[in-house]
């Protein structure tokens, strides 16, 4: 017997003497059996409530009303009836109640349900398909109906059955929403087919009914146990005795297991929506994760280049680990961008799954690298950027950051590291591990500083209230390299000009902007209006008081003016192959003065930390 078994087994058995001795743990909330919630008694498991806290189940009450509200996806529901035994939830939604009244297409963007291994529901709804009106996608069969650019493809559910197209172009996206079975059934409009009230049935899962058993928490993006029991002593003989068996198993069935190119993706089996495939096949696409084919550490993993079987080029993320971080950070990215279709948002092929010896995250391969590269990295010598392409470049940043901020997510790591770009130097914003799904009825969020120094927002930093004009703060930051073709951090540079923030201000407040400006830009008038301009906007995201910030929609149109007031007559490279036409009105918007354009020199208390807790 192999010896670092018997030490394992010899151990372990040490271990569960020390545990069996030690006074049991207090510290962990206890869950009560039942609680009451207004009219409604005798609740449990998964419902929980404030006082009992999130680790006590997985659908949260809020019972400080009249009519006890559910909170699904970010979204609160009023609870009309409760019936824990047959698991039925009957819920009123007051916010798509609204959109469905005034016959608002913004009722296509609601996501009224979450996604979660741990627990699955089940309503009458109805499948729609969402398209870009240009699409060349054809729908036999359906109706349609036109909404702000895009064409929402149904059909009557009562009357005809609705299956995926396997062959679904990518700019097409999938929405669910609630109907009912009241009213005119046989009706073809789609606005009468949908309802804001609703019957929910639910279904825990069998690993989450076992984890909350023993006192464990479910971890929402999967079934993963924390804080759980120890297993009692009277049962620890039994696991032991198995222990080798299992050991035993796993030794001669890890090769077989590992060779098996028939799990996840040909099973067809997804999370979120997203396909799984096998870690066989990306560790052929990446010739087993060859060093020579990094492209470079994304956020929290090293990122390979590798081909498919189907000759797709892909971008596959590594984990550094499976910790409970990263997984959570992995589940997270893959729950972000499914709810995303954008043209300057990075697209996600696929996962492997979960339970997978190494957590991989596939992307479409972007080629020609990252913003950084090519404005202070090894490609800025070679192939310096143009400041007609970088201010298209700055254009594309703000339209993707201003379509997550409508879609209620904060990236909350902005920076030239994480915008990759296309041959014709068309924008891709990647790498979502850290960003957040902000709830509608809320101000900001509370949590600890993630980021990157040099990016973070001050106010973020010191009082840990994230917000999107964090990513305005970080985007300023952006703003301000493609204008100087200088790093956001440089401990090369006198101390306090270290970051790139405090010596844009320092700049602009003194009227110096031209020493701020890369000189190779050109001096041309119209280069010169126009980065005098973008540092006046670049300014303005970097107020400490981010109430004093515009927000990403204003930022969007502001750019968009001085590109059209100060139009350049060099060309630009031809725009890349769009997924979906992401269309923004200009309407007309007056630039709010700045340091440059006014006589009086502006007080700016904007500092931006050295690092990030």
């Amino acid at each position: 017997m192999d010896t670092t078994f018997i030490f394992a087994f010899v151990l372990s058995i040490n271990l569960t003497i020390f545990s069996s001795a030690k006074p049991t743990n207090n510290s962990r909330p206890v869950c009560p059996n039942s609680f009451s919630c207004q009219s409604f008694s005798n609740l449990s498991f998964p419902f929980y409530i404030e006082s009992t806290g999130r680790r006590c189940g997985l659908l949260k009450l809020k019972c400080n009303q009249t009519v006890p509200k559910l909170q699904l996806a970010g979204q609160l529901y009023d609870v009309k009836g409760l019936n824990q035994t047959t698991q039925e939830i009957l819920v009123h939604g007051q916010a798509l109640q609204n959109l469905l009244d005034q016959e608002d297409c913004a009722s296509f963007s609601s996501i009224y349900l979450p996604n979660s291994p741990s627990i699955y529901f089940e309503s009458n709804n109805i499948t729609l398909f969402k398209c870009p009106e240009n699409s060349k996608y054809t729908f036999h069969n359906y109706s349609v109906q036109k909404c702000n650019g895009s064409n929402i493809y149904y059909k009557n559910p009562f009357l005809h059955g609705t299956k995926i197209p396997d062959d679904l172009q990518y700019s097409c996206s999938v929405i669910k929403l609630p109907v009912s079975r009241l009213g005119n059934t046989r009706t073809t409009q789609l606005f009468k087919l949908l309802t804001a009230d609703f019957t929910l049935k639910f279904r825990v899962s069998p690993e989450c009914l076992n984890c909350h058993s023993r006192g464990g928490q479910c971890v929402t993006y999967g079934n993963y146990c924390i804080n759980a029991k120890a297993v009692p002593g009277a049962c620890i003989i039994v696991i032991l005795g198995a222990f080798f068996i299992f050991w035993r198993c796993k030794q001669l069935k890890r090769r077989k297991v590992e060779r098996d190119t028939s799990d996840d993706i040909e099973d067809g089996t997804s999370f979120f929506g997203v396909p799984f495939f096998s870690y066989k096949e990306l560790e052929e696409a990446t010739h087993h994760f060859d060093p020579a084919k990094e492209l470079g550490d994304g956020g929290f993993g090293t990122v390979y280049y590798g081909k498919l079987r189907d000759g797709r080029e892909v971008a596959v993320k590594r984990c550094y680990e499976n910790n409970y971080r990263r997984v959570e950070q992995f589940m997270n990215e893959i729950h972000i961008l499914t709810l995303l279709r954008h043209r300057n948002l990075v697209l996600l092929y696929g996962s492997t799954s979960h339970q997978s010896r190494d957590l991989l995250l596939v992307y479409e391969y972007i080629s020609n690298g990252t913003l950084a590269d090519h404005i202070h990295g090894d490609k800025s010598k070679t192939e310096p950027l143009t400041w007609p392409v970088r201010m298209k470049i700055a254009i594309e940043i703000a339209s993707a950051l201003s379509y997550l901020h409508k879609s209620d997510i904060i990236h909350r790591d902005v920076k030239t590291n994480n915008i990759l770009l296309d041959t014709n130097f068309c924008v891709k914003v990647a790498d979502f591990g850290l960003s957040r799904l902000f709830p509608t009825d809320v101000t900001h969020v509370s949590t600890a500083p993630q980021g990157t120094p040099g990016y973070v927002d001050p106010e973020y930093h010191q009082c840990y209230q994230l917000t999107d004009k964090s990513d305005v703060y970080s985007f300023g930051v952006v703003l301000v390299e493609l204008i100087s073709s200088l790093p956001a951090v440089d401990i090369n540079r006198q101390r306090n000009e270290i970051n790139l923030a405090n010596l844009a201000i320092d700049r602009i407040q003194k009227c110096a902007v031209h020493e701020l400006i890369d000189p190779s830009l050109g001096q041309d008038d119209s280069t010169e209006n126009m980065t005098t301009s973008v540092a006046e906007l670049a300014f303005r995201c970097l107020q400490l008081d981010k109430d004093l910030r515009p927000t990403m929609d204003e930022v969007l149109k502001c750019l968009e003016l001085i590109q059209d007031m100060h139009s350049s007559k060099t060309a630009l490279p031809p725009p890349s192959p769009e997924m979906e036409d992401v269309v923004l009105l200009k309407k007309n918007f007056k630039l709010m003065d700045s340091p440059v354009s006014v006589a009086e020199k502006w007080i700016s208390t904007s500092t931006t930390p050295s690092s990030s807790k």
